[in-house]
């Protein structure tokens, strides 16, 4: 097990990240280009626009790592990870390849992340995870994470989500 953490987009091995995203890309083609009957063409698209995002909105931000599994030399499950401020951080986008679900990957990502950063001292991990991924959920209170009272806050977006439970990582040093 290796854990990647990269902070430019020239580091990434574009092909092996959008084969953990490949399943929520192909549920992005309704969403993004729902006139497209072509779906592979759709589907590079919708990889395309992901990257674009990666490439032009997430590295350019200071403190932002994309944190990646590597299993045998596979891309196996990823995460943003997000500085939002000084010891407060966030997640989006926690996924496994779907060949490895329920192997354990995710569990094995988030508490690298977790031990990565206890090395720099005391911090706040948050994420925000959607009412109904119970997979999720249960992952991230597998690793320590509670559930904070109350609705949930997205950091990217700067604003409350009724439809996900807020979670949270505390370490103090």
């Amino acid at each position: 097990m290796r854990l990647h953490k990269i902070t430019a987009f020239d580091g990434l091995d574009t092909r092996k990240l959008m084969d953990v995203y490949r399943e929520s890309n192909t549920g992005n083609i309704d969403y993004f280009y729902p006139e497209m009957t072509d779906r592979p063409l759709a589907l590079q698209k919708v990889e395309q626009r992901f990257l674009d995002f990666i490439k032009t909105d997430f590295f350019p931000k200071e403190g932002n790592e994309y944190c990646i599994l590597e299993e045998e030399g596979i891309w196996v499950s990823a995460l943003r990870l997000y500085r939002i401020e000084e010891q407060l951080y966030y997640i989006e986008a926690l996924e496994t390849h779907p060949e490895f679900r329920k192997k354990g990957c995710a569990s094995r990502l988030l508490n690298s992340v977790i031990e990565d950063l206890k090395q720099q001292g005391s911090f706040k991990l948050c994420d925000c995870v959607g009412k109904r991924n119970t997979a999720s959920i249960n992952t991230h209170r597998k690793c320590g994470f509670e559930i904070v009272p109350g609705q949930a806050y997205d950091y990217i977006r700067k604003e409350p989500d009724e439809d996900c439970c807020g979670m949270q990582y505390i370490f103090e040093k």
